[in-house]
């Protein structure tokens, strides 16, 4: 934080994120970025428990932002608990920004358990971005995702197999490669394009 800029009203802050009024908290929860983590992680929590999705949804971003571990037991709470797949697919996000070592069985479980589909790109749109995944979590990844009913899943599988084609060796890249040309006879012409493109790597 700059210096010479006056020191936060962190009661003015906390009085619009619990004012219910949605026009006050997301500005509010945003501005937090510029707080120390410790500053920050308390009023972020409470935006969680405020009843306005889009509320959950900016504080669980920020979570991921100022991360500790406070916030990466509510972000987990979220993940499971919450009644909105918005929110919950922010917090899958914000769990992956805390290291895809740590983030891996969470968010694993939680593409097997949920099946909303913007919870599930979210996961697989935060784990195909991560340098370090080993490349045995993307292949079962990438296999959850091919055998789920939405098409926009299946598209993000087809995706992460491409990954592996491009990036994988051996065993992995060619059961990825098998996969994909099982995907050319998809019902869903996005898939069959997101393989036929992934064959190509």
């Amino acid at each position: 934080m700059d210096p010479s800029s006056p020191a936060p009203d962190l009661a003015a802050l906390r009085e619009a994120i619990t004012s219910g009024d949605p026009s006050r908290a997301m500005p509010a929860l945003v501005g937090l970025r510029g707080l120390a983590e410790e500053q920050a992680t308390p009023l972020l929590l409470l935006g969680l428990e405020q009843t306005t999705f889009m509320i959950r949804s900016i504080a669980s971003a920020g979570l991921g932002v100022k991360r500790s571990e406070a916030g990466w037991q509510a972000l987990e709470a979220v993940l499971t608990g919450d009644e909105d797949a918005n929110v919950r697919a922010e917090a899958a996000n914000a769990l992956a920004s805390y290291g895809v070592e740590r983030a891996w069985p969470l968010l694993r479980a939680a593409f097997e358990h949920d099946d909303q589909w913007l919870v599930r790109c979210s996961i697989l749109s935060a784990l195909a971005e991560q340098p370090a995944i080993a490349m045995a979590w993307l292949l079962e990844l990438g296999q959850l995702a091919i055998a789920a009913g939405d098409g926009t899943v299946r598209v993000g599988g087809a995706e992460v197999l491409g990954r592996l084609v491009r990036e994988g060796e051996g065993p992995l890249a060619s059961q990825a490669r098998q996969l994909l040309q099982g995907l050319q006879a998809d019902g869903d012409h996005r898939v069959v394009a997101a393989a036929l493109d992934g064959l190509q790597g």
